[in-house]
């Protein structure tokens, strides 16, 4: 769920050289109220916000039984309000762009116990990034990393250097639309929100390159959209954030809102959907979450949750991670740590039911003001 982190403005200033003025959030869009979203026109950026965040993490098999986690992300941050632009001085410089676009790519490599990732940068200029949409299909790229989202797949491609992808994402489900119909409460305020929905079931297939092999993978992946302006509440050190897909075709997507003092924000939520793809809003109320053991980071020295005990209603789920360093370092585009790694789910009730699914945890490595 990132959009992640307001000092994001000051490391692309010093790398893309923009005319960064910091401007109050009203003078950005503003999310305050349920989100009119629509299909495929919101799978598309929304330019007026300050950041959006096109999300995909799954689980790949190769043929042999080797497993792989992934992630592909496509970050967009405005780094000007409309307000500010209009004071640039014309005649425009084709470099010029009031939108910069980042991505982060990576691959958990199970058998080898290796964590692989990667980042791009680029602003929104001369085809270098951006979003191009028309009547049926949305594409994300940055640089030669890209997402085309179609009504019927998604297609992802993305070379890292000791690996490369390139994906066939098949929706199973329609698209869940978390909160109250998109609008996805983040703090105190109504401001205090973001637009937000996920694909929660999507069939894989593909090619995995993993040192200078090629494999023909297939698997299930999740992919998340979320835009905002507003940061977070007042006091959140970070957050911890599931996706869950559980094998009798049930999902579950929840995230914690952490304080400096450990405890939950109150707007921290989630969603259960079911096999047939309703959704159900699931209050702080709802759910409850135990660390059953932690990780430090041989890398950043942050010490991160590495196992859990969830319940949901009468139900109680383990998750364990496929590997303990699925750290996320990422000086060269955003300059945030950050962990995001698949787990596995099984019952801690003794039945049979299991799932996998993928983690993110944020703030461990230093509290954060970030935009949500």
């Amino acid at each position: 769920m990132i959009s992640r982190w307001r000092r994001w403005g000051w490391t692309l200033c010093l790398l893309l050289l923009c005319p960064l003025a910091w401007a109050a959030a009203g003078d950005y869009g503003q999310v305050t109220g349920p989100c009119d979203l629509h299909f495929p026109r919101d799978h598309a950026d929304h330019p007026a916000f300050r950041t959006e965040w096109w999300y995909y993490t799954g689980h790949l098999t190769a043929d042999d039984g080797a497993r792989f986690g992934f992630q592909l992300t496509f970050f967009r941050y405005r780094i000007a309000p409309p307000a500010e632009r209009q004071k640039w001085p014309e005649p425009a410089s084709a470099w010029r762009s009031d939108q910069v676009y980042l991505a982060h790519a990576a691959v958990t490599d199970v058998a080898a116990g290796r964590h692989l990732s990667a980042e791009r940068s680029a602003r929104a200029a001369l085809g270098l990034a951006g979003v191009a949409d028309d009547d049926n299909a949305v594409e994300i790229k940055v640089n030669d990393w890209s997402a085309r989202i179609a009504p019927t797949l998604h297609r992802l491609a993305a070379d890292g250097g000791e690996f490369a992808f390139e994906l066939e994402l098949m929706p199973r489900k329609p698209a869940t639309r978390h909160g109250i119909h998109g609008y996805s409460r983040k703090g105190d305020t109504p401001s205090q929100a973001s637009c937000y929905y996920s694909f929660t079931r999507l069939a894989a297939r593909g090619q995995l390159k993993l040192g200078g092999r090629f494999l023909d993978v297939s698997g299930q992946a999740w992919m998340d959209h979320e835009f905002s302006t507003a940061p977070l509440a007042e006091g959140l050190v970070g957050w911890d954030w599931f996706s869950l897909q559980l094998d009798d075709q049930r999902e579950l997507m929840l995230f914690v809102l952490r304080r400096g003092d450990g405890t939950w924000h109150p707007a921290s939520s989630g969603t259960l959907i079911l096999p047939d793809g309703t959704a159900r809003h699931l209050t702080r109320d709802e759910i409850d979450l135990k660390t059953t053991r932690h990780w430090r980071s041989p890398h950043s020295q942050a010490v991160y949750p590495a196992g859990w005990l969830l319940q949901v209603g009468d139900e109680i789920f383990q998750i364990k991670p496929l590997l303990d360093d699925q750290e996320m370092r990422t000086g060269a585009s955003t300059g945030v740590t950050y962990w995001e790694g698949a787990v596995n789910i099984s019952a801690a009730d003794g039945k049979s039911l299991k799932g996998s699914g993928y983690v993110e945890l944020t703030g461990y490595a230093g509290a954060f003001d970030a935009p949500i």
